[in-house]
């Protein structure tokens, strides 16, 4: 009888880790694509348009999640959006800003940006992509319905 309580009151506990490594497949590729990001840019001078150009072997598509990029010329987004509303798989959102560097702190002409990144997730269960984190004045921020992923 001791090990059937022990059982039921550990069950919860066992649930929630896996969901937890279930969200954690998104935040862990989401953050990848953030780096091949900045290392696309590094190389090409512009951001990725595909989650193919990327090169990093992630599926758009798992039990979980759908994974996807958008870029501009000053930023690249990377979504990993939910694909069942479910407790612990929240959606996330990566972002890759080109941020202006005062000149005085350039090297030279050719060093006038820096590149930022900041990872978000959604607070509560959705299957849109969350809102994209903004770029104001070089300090970047979550957008509406997303907190910073802590580091």
């Amino acid at each position: 009888m001791g090990s059937i309580i022990v059982g039921a009151l550990a069950l919860p506990n066992l649930l929630s880790c896996g969901n937890k490594a279930k969200q954690s497949e998104a935040k862990q590729y989401v953050s990848s694509m953030n780096r091949a990001q900045q290392a696309y840019f590094a190389e090409k001078g512009v951001f990725a348009t595909s989650l193919d150009a990327l090169d990093l072997g992630l599926k758009s598509q798992t039990t979980n999640y759908n994974y996807s990029v958008i870029a501009g010329k000053k930023a690249a987004f990377s979504y990993g959006v939910s694909r069942t509303v479910q407790k612990d798989t929240k959606s996330v959102v990566g972002a890759v800003f080109l941020v202006p560097t005062p000149l005085a702190n350039a090297k030279k002409a050719a060093d006038k940006s820096t590149i930022v990144t900041i990872l978000c997730i959604a607070k509560s269960d959705s299957l849109t992509p969350p809102t994209e984190p903004i770029n104001i004045n070089g300090k970047l921020a979550c957008g509406d319905g997303t907190v910073e992923v802590n580091k």
